[in-house]
């Protein structure tokens, strides 16, 4: 197993970042799954399987948690009975974690506590793109942020050591570009280590008002003194010279050095691997060496407004560009053209211009695989919903009702929030509501809204999609599974038990797969004047196909078939295609879910003999 090798080897830079815990002895690991994050505690969950399989002990324990905040407060737990821990979560997990997070850094650590923040500029797979170096500076904690496959390892071991030598957790922030990156990577031996915790009591870890305000100061020294570090530091480096200097770090050094060496300018670089504190001393003495100054970030102009400050708190007069210059924006990721452009910019240099660019590809848009159980339950929900239901949905798969031609998504703000705005839509207006929310999300954070619809009695239908799996960030167990994420055996929830116990009193279980049914169903649950639960339960078709269940294969009946066009304008399944005028199915796609023929008016859609 590569990551478990010696040498030199290549990796993502998600797991590279594993590795570096592995490296620093990490003894607990945990998360909430989320893209560009997942491959962090995938790994984790690989190696732990691979030592298992090959008979040697675990020398750490993994733990996918039900939500960010719960795999925070276990790792804190950790790190305070003397445990290195490691929690990572994308950037907007860091916003469910919070509540627990803004104390945790007033309490401390005591083993070193790593939280991997993965960051998502330009929205790649996300809701929004957060700058999470706010959290920084909100919660009053350290940050690290790699540019390359080998310094995720290498800051990952050193967040580590910073975290233990300021009694602080540390953040460690990629952004989706170096999560997904390749890179060599140079491996130092695992050390060999027996995991014991124990807590000591005593200490300030209790925040009632009095030990809150004891505690704030020093947190504020402990700041202070990771300042010093960060100007000391070598992860703060100054590479080249020259009149000009470029201030940057993360994914946009890559860009800004790239830019430099194309273009064959002088120009100093002042990369910041420490983003927070920032070093003050070593950009004061990087401003006044320099004529001009250009800050290379993505999104917020985090970093420029502090070297603004700076230079007018000491008079240091000379112009520092960032954001709206050359076209640096304070949205979207950057790339090598745009930040060439800004270099160029700078140095007062005419690029070339392509007169005739080609023609960009469109992207093939998403769509729900083959056989997907969600298309099923769309497909029987815009059957017997009225035209103007509103459809709060959540995060998963199914946000691809959004899509044509189901168009079930209306609403979404966050993991849960079908739920919460279910409530409010069917108290504030007279349509009919539908939620969706997906097994996994429903664990996250769907329980207490749907506790709420209960005591306040509102009048919706929540659709709880449960394929089993936490699907789109690649399979991960949840709550509802019988294995944890170390393989050992687990205890699944009961969905239908939970729903039952919160007081719902009208919940059904379907199989979508049986349109019939699942009409039905729903019929009922919109007649039922109260709040109703659906519980649609089938597995997750990858699942499925990784599992090699034999599976039936479908073909149309040229014959028997009148081009309705059903099986492609209502129901949209990507395994039929037109040829010619002609409607067929591609064997190489067809899942076999048996749906399509239940929706076809004219039985014309038959197994294969």
């Amino acid at each position: 197993m590569e990551l478990l090798g010696e040498g030199k080897k290549v990796l993502l830079g998600n797991e590279a970042i594993t590795r570096g815990a592995l490296e620093a002895g990490v003894d607990v690991a945990t998360t909430y799954p989320g893209t560009p994050s997942s491959e962090i505690a995938d790994s984790f969950s690989a190696v732990a399987r691979y030592l298992k399989k090959s008979g040697r002990k675990v020398p750490f324990y993994f733990q996918y948690s039900v939500n960010e905040k719960v795999a925070l407060e276990f790792a804190a737990a950790a790190s305070h009975s003397g445990l290195r821990a490691l929690t990572c979560m994308k950037h907007v997990g860091v916003n469910v974690a919070s509540d627990a997070l803004m104390t945790y850094a007033y309490v401390g650590c005591k083993g070193g506590h790593v939280i991997v923040t993965a960051d998502d500029p330009s929205c790649h797979s996300s809701q929004n793109e957060q700058d999470n170096r706010m959290y920084a500076r909100f919660a009053s904690l350290p940050m690290l942020e790699p540019s390359s496959a080998q310094e995720a390892k290498d800051m990952t071991i050193a967040a580590f050591e910073l975290s233990e030598e300021l009694a602080l957790p540390v953040f460690l922030r990629t952004t989706t570009r170096i999560s997904h990156m390749r890179g060599v990577v140079e491996l130092h031996p695992l050390p060999t280590k027996e995991r014991h915790g124990s807590f000591e009591k005593g200490g300030l870890t209790v925040t009632v008002p009095d030990v809150a305000r004891k505690l704030h100061p020093v947190l504020l020294e402990k700041m202070e003194k990771a300042r010093h570090i960060s100007n000391e530091s070598p992860l703060n480096r100054i590479e080249g010279t020259g009149d000009f200097g470029i201030i940057t770090g993360g994914a946009a050094y890559n860009y800004a050095r790239e830019a430099v060496d194309d273009l064959d300018v002088p120009c100093a670089i002042l990369k910041l691997g420490m983003s927070h504190p920032l070093p003050d001393e070593k950009i004061l003495a990087f401003l006044k060496a320099c004529n001009k100054v250009l800050v290379v970030e993505e999104l917020e102009p985090f970093i420029e407004e502090q070297v603004k400050a700076l230079a007018r708190d000491h008079h240091i007069d000379i112009p520092i560009y960032g954001k709206e210059f050359g076209g640096l924006k304070r949205y979207y990721e950057h790339n090598i053209d745009i930040v060439t452009a800004a270099v160029a910019e700078l140095f007062g240099i005419e690029t070339d211009k392509k007169e005739n660019p080609a023609p960009s590809i469109a992207p093939r848009p998403p769509v729900l695989c083959p056989g997907c159980p969600h298309r099923a339950t769309y497909y029987a929900v815009t059957q017997v919903a009225p035209k103007d239901t509103i459809y709060p949905t959540d995060i998963g798969c199914y946000t691809l009702g959004l899509l044509p031609p189901y168009k079930t998504a209306d609403f979404l703000l966050c993991m849960g929030s079908s739920v919460g705005t279910a409530c409010g839509f069917s108290e504030t207006t007279d349509q009919k509501v539908v939620a969706f929310i997906g097994d996994s999300t429903f664990y996250h954070s769907g329980i207490p809204p749907l506790v709420n619809a209960v005591h306040h009695n509102h009048n919706f239908v929540l659709a709880i999609l449960d394929n089993s799996t936490t699907a789109m960030t690649g399979h991960q167990p949840h709550p509802g599974t019988p294995l944890d994420g170390m393989w050992e055996p687990a205890v699944p929830m009961d969905l239908e038990k939970v729903v039952r116990g919160l007081g719902v009193t009208h919940v059904e279980v379907i199989d979508p797969r049986n349109i019939e049914e699942a009409k039905e169903a729903f019929k009922r649950a919109l007649d039922f004047e109260g709040l109703s639960v659906v519980i649609s339960k089938a597995p997750c078709i990858l699942l499925e196909r990784k599992a090699a269940k034999e599976r039936k294969l479908y073909t149309i009946n040229q014959e028997t078939c009148r081009k309705c066009k059903i099986c492609i304008t209502k129901f949209a399944c990507p395994a039929f295609y037109f040829e010619g005028e002609d409607i067929k199915i591609n064997p190489a796609l067809c899942s076999g879910c048996g749906v399509c023929p239940q929706i076809c008016p004219f039985d014309a859609i038959e197994v294969v003999q």
